[in-house]
């Protein structure tokens, strides 16, 4: 009897300390915001390339491509517009790092990573005040000069340019491909609001931005308990995308000297010539 008496009493005692220590945990943290806690992702690697010896290397090609956001495909890199429970779009997640150091920011000037640029003076120039010309409200057909201060949101980059490698591995008896640069690119605008065509923005070496990738998450259309990462995304070509550039002897783009339905062809051609490599590989 006094064996249960004693078992009663620790039994209650571990309880209200349970309770008491749930109460703590409930008054200092929000509720959870899901059934589980998520572990695996904020936790998450990038997988490192395989070593490369350029002895290996027995063909290369580097072109350039354009990310439109605009495209349906593309659209879980450019949502959500606000951020929210960790979740945001892919020019967020860049300004972000760049803010607090993570990654580092080249100029726009070209993509050879040569000229670092910090995060104020980016935001510097895309806050910029600019001159303007603006209707009269009482006199639509008057109009006058002001500088207003601007305003720069992550929803207005609506295109990303990728620099990437694609070469073939004699070692493994691959073709591969590895990104090496990625640049912001938003509307340029006139004094009239017009556009004038693209405004690339900063160039970020994209090796140093995989670990800050594989530890966000892109939205999964199919199953949202098995979310991609960012650098998924990337490593497995989940998106749409489009050539204007492949290296050349006059270091010009396809819409240089092709234009309409033709830079498309041209474009095609490109994308078309590196499968019929791989291809030729193994034809017996």
């Amino acid at each position: 009897m006094k064996n249960r008496v004693l078992v009663f009493i620790a039994a209650l005692v571990l309880s209200l300390m349970a309770s008491s220590t749930h109460a703590q945990v409930m008054q200092n943290s929000p509720p959870r915001d899901g059934v589980f806690d998520k572990i695996h992702t904020v936790n998450m690697e990038p997988i490192p390339y395989v070593p490369l010896r350029e002895a290996d290397v027995v063909w290369q090609k580097r072109i350039w491509r354009v990310i439109d956001f605009r495209e349906k495909m593309n659209h879980p890199l450019f949502y959500p517009e606000v951020s929210q429970n960790g979740w945001m779009s892919l020019m967020q997640l860049i300004m972000d790092g760049l803010n607090t150091g993570e990654i580092n920011a080249y100029s726009a000037s070209n993509d050879q990573f040569t000229t670092p640029v910090t995060y104020q003076e980016i935001m510097s120039k895309l806050e910029a005040p600019k001159r303007v010309t603006l209707a009269r409200p009482d006199d639509p057909d008057v109009t006058y000069d002001t500088v207003i201060k601007q305003t720069f949101y992550a929803t207005d980059v609506k295109k990303f340019r990728v620099k990437e490698d694609w070469f073939f591995d004699k070692q493994r008896s691959v073709m591969e491909v590895r990104i090496l640069g990625l640049c912001p690119v938003k509307d340029n605008i006139d004094e009239k609001g017009e556009i004038r065509g693209d405004e690339p923005l900063f160039w970020v070496y994209f090796p140093e931005c995989r670990g800050m990738f594989a530890k966000n998450e892109v939205f999964n259309r199919q199953n949202s308990a098995a979310r991609l990462s960012f650098d998924d995304v990337f490593m497995k070509r989940f998106f749409s995308s489009y050539i204007f550039k492949e290296e050349n002897v006059y270091d010009r783009r396809i819409s240089d000297y092709a234009v309409g339905l033709d830079a498309l062809l041209e474009s095609e051609r490109v994308k078309g010539d590196i499968f019929t490599f791989e291809h030729d590989l193994w034809e017996f």
